[in-house]
């Protein structure tokens, strides 16, 4: 049994508010909720609920920046200068930002140390980019010169996830600010902590007044998340959460014909051939699903073996996963920490009961040893996993993986393809030729070949099927987040047709 006292971050406000138009403000009606701990489970802060009214006075002080400036009429390097500051401070900060983080998420803190340096790296990547950016040019000689210009959209409405809440934050501001848009910023409910930094942050490095807004709250109806996505003044959507969610966000932008951007749930495979490097592969794929408490989205929480190197695969991993350290989120030796929140626990370990009926159970299972209390999960993993069994469909979204047998390459990508979700997938093969064929033909808006999940930021990210709707990453961001306006310049005689034109003599007959 244990406890995370020691770890609760120090000197907490009594609630945290939201953040509009510089000042630090309570919502409208006054309503708060709890936020806990993934440890212990109790209340440590109340946060400020946003509504309707929340939404619009944030959505308020936005458009006025937007329109007023000077950030959207700033030159690119002098965006990108704030922005380097904004990265610099990310760094300082990231023992504070990491140990809130993963107070906040029960993220292990060595994770949470590097999601705080991938933030900072985010917002040096948009910096870069924006200074280098270069639009196209049309020329027709001696006629006419056509080029691109890029403009900002206007109020970008940024919704979060919970999952590792401060980098996906920073992977959403730093292309919304760099382009020369205003931000309302809506965080998971469950893990508000981490982002209320982000106003201060901004403050130091002159991001001016009114460009970034954060509401605090919920989703549904009536409520902050709801209400920024239905709010007409908010041209453009970047929403990174479950599949049910983004068709309601689909559906309720619909009549206002929003730009959206999703990235959605996931259930991808890891296939490995018998050629691959087995100590390779099963390093990777252990990483793979356990990292990040197995809350994350491109997690291979499938993974699919080859007939000939089954067994040894399955001994060999299940006997790995057991030694994958489970322990408090604040302790640097810890691998596994705790899950999110009560309701989140709830869900995995009812697929963990779930999957002892649909597979064969060679490690974890249920809640580790010495853990009486908070959201612990052992790694769990289920062989022999047919391919219409829940725990091979359905997204999870913690630390239990599935394994299945294949016998051919047809039979692996038809699994590989069997479900209603398609962000990632991960290939292990010696071979060049199947490796490429595979990866062409597989379901996946990302794949890795002999790699874990190591991503370059100037490749898009996104997925197809259920797993998302459009791409943000490198240059798709700067898409995503301005319009595109064609610009035609005439440079000599042009030869347009001409209606309606009177000619000479009958102008001369109407005049007589």
């Amino acid at each position: 049994m244990t406890d995370n006292t020691a770890a609760r971050p120090q000197n907490l406000p009594d609630v945290l508010r939201h953040y509009i138009d510089g000042q630090w403000v309570d919502s409208i009606d006054g309503d708060t909720f709890e936020v806990i701990d993934p440890v212990t489970n109790e209340p440590y802060i109340r946060a400020a609920s946003g509504k309707v009214a929340d939404i619009d006075a944030a959505v308020a002080a936005a458009k006025k920046a937007f329109e007023l400036g000077p950030w959207s009429k700033m030159l690119p390097r002098e965006r990108a200068r704030v922005l380097y500051s904004i990265a610099d401070q990310v760094e300082d900060r990231g023992d504070e930002l990491a140990a809130m983080e993963s107070y906040d998420s029960g993220l292990p803190i060595t994770q949470a140390l590097g999601q705080a340096r991938r933030a900072a790296e985010n917002f040096r990547f948009f910096a870069d980019l924006i200074v280098a950016q270069t639009d196209d040019a049309f020329k027709v000689p001696g006629r006419q010169a056509n080029y691109v210009n890029r403009k900002p959209i206007g109020v970008a409405g940024l919704i979060t996830p919970w999952n590792t809440p401060f980098m996906l934050e920073s992977w959403k501001l730093a292309p919304a600010i760099a382009t020369g848009n205003t931000v309302v910023l809506k965080p998971a409910e469950f893990t508000p902590l981490s982002a209320s930094l982000w106003a201060g942050i901004f403050e130091q490095a002159g991001l001016p007044q009114g460009v970034f807004n954060l509401v605090n709250g919920f989703g549904e109806e009536g409520y902050a998340g709801d209400s920024l996505v239905k709010h007409p003044d908010v041209p453009l959507i970047s929403f990174t959460g479950e599949s049910r969610t983004g068709q309601i966000i689909f559906a309720n932008s619909a009549p206002f014909l929003k730009g959206l951007s999703m990235e959605l749930g996931g259930k991808s495979p890891a296939v490995v051939f018998d050629d691959a490097d087995l100590e390779a592969a099963i390093n990777a794929t252990v990483f793979g699903v356990f990292s990040l408490n197995g809350e994350r989205c491109t997690a291979g929480s499938r993974i699919l073996v080859q007939r000939g190197i089954y067994d040894e695969f399955v001994k060999r991993y299940a006997a790995q996963a057991k030694r994958v350290k489970v322990g408090l989120p604040s302790d640097p030796k810890t691998e596994v920490g705790a899950l999110v929140h009560p309701e989140h626990y709830e869900k995995v370990m009812s697929y963990v009961e779930i999957g002892k009926g649909e597979g064969r159970l060679v490690a974890g299972g249920g809640r580790p040893e010495g853990f009486g209390t908070g959201n612990y999960v052992q790694p769990t993993v289920f062989a022999d996993v047919a391919a219409e069994a829940r725990i091979f469909q359905e997204e999870i979204f913690g630390p239990v993986v599935a394994i299945t047998p294949f016998d051919t390459d047809e039979e692996a990508l038809e699994l590989a393809n069997n479900t209603k979700y398609g962000l990632a997938a991960y290939i292990w093969t010696s071979d060049l030729k199947r490796a490429h064929n595979f990866s062409q033909a597989v379901e996946a808006g990302m794949v890795w070949l002999n790699s874990n999940n190591v991503r370059d930021l100037r490749t898009p990210f996104g997925g197809v099927k259920a797993s998302g709707l459009g791409h943000e990453g490198g240059y798709r961001s700067i898409d995503f987040y301005t319009d595109q306006q064609a610009v035609h310049i005439n440079l000599g005689e042009v030869h347009n047709p001409v209606f309606g034109k009177q000619d000479d003599d009958s102008a001369q007959k109407a005049d007589g």
